[in-house]
């Protein structure tokens, strides 16, 4: 992992509208085939970060650096008119030019390749998501940038579309920033969390994380459930830098 190529640095970063901080603070680092997740309460400042990574807003405090242009996004919210007759092909071809290939190559690993002359009105929140991912993928990006995915799906179809994410990250070998307040099934699926709340209250890996005090404040009972599920569930132990210590 420490060899890999740096995608993204974000250092010390934030922003204020109208002299109202929305986030300060946050330092974070993406590399190649790595997950970071930010997660934290509502208004916590997750998607203004991610906008700030993505240099959607530019007069930010602090410093971004970006070293790849070969970037895909899945936005928290999407504004579609549901009355219009678009195919799943059609919106996959709304704002890029996409050949037949790309198109099937990336339906195909998000597992909806069989919808792709469905009407989108029909299609169900999981196999939406599973679109849109497939989507930003297209052209095959260095670095993915999900804003709450799993937005609108039961939680047997979160569990899933979590495991595709961890399977685009090794098919792909790209970084993935993923946004999320699902604590339960995201945190055995990343490498690095940073956790919000108007500024970073604590980052490392999910094992280190879930044992901070900041984090247990945040998140109360639940992140004691968390906890205890994690350490239940692995049979190995993640150093600071993000490796694998198998026991």
């Amino acid at each position: 992992m420490n060899d890999k190529k740096i995608l993204l640095k974000v250092e010390n970063a934030g922003i204020s509208i109208n002299g109202k901080p929305l986030v300060r603070g946050v330092s974070l680092e993406i590399k190649k085939g790595q997950i970071v997740t930010l997660i934290g309460p509502n208004g916590s400042g997750k998607s203004t970060t991610a906008k700030i990574a993505l240099g959607i807003y530019k007069n930010i405090d602090g410093r971004v650096q970006k070293f790849t242009k070969k970037v895909g996004y899945v936005p928290q919210k999407i504004s579609i008119d549901w009355t219009l007759p678009i195919r799943v092909i059609d919106f996959m071809n709304l704002t890029e030019n996409l050949t037949e290939d790309q198109i099937d190559i990336s339906l195909n690993l998000t597992g909806v390749n069989h919808l792709k002359n469905k009407s989108l009105s029909n299609l169900s929140g999981g196999e939406f998501q599973r679109v849109l991912i497939a989507r930003a993928i297209s052209k095959e990006p260095e670095l993915l940038v999900l804003d709450e995915p799993v937005q609108g799906v039961d939680f047997k179809g979160e569990i899933a579309l979590y495991e595709l994410i961890k399977k685009i990250s090794e098919k792909l070998d790209c970084g993935i920033l993923l946004i999320s307040h699902d604590l339960h099934v995201v945190m055995s699926a990343t490498d690095f969390v940073v956790c919000l709340n108007g500024h970073v209250c604590c980052s490392g890996t999910p094992q280190v994380v879930v044992q901070n005090d900041k984090y247990r404040e945040l998140f109360g009972d639940r992140a004691s459930n968390i906890l205890s599920l994690y350490e239940h569930k692995h049979d190995h132990t993640h150093s600071q830098d993000g490796t694998i210590d198998n026991k």
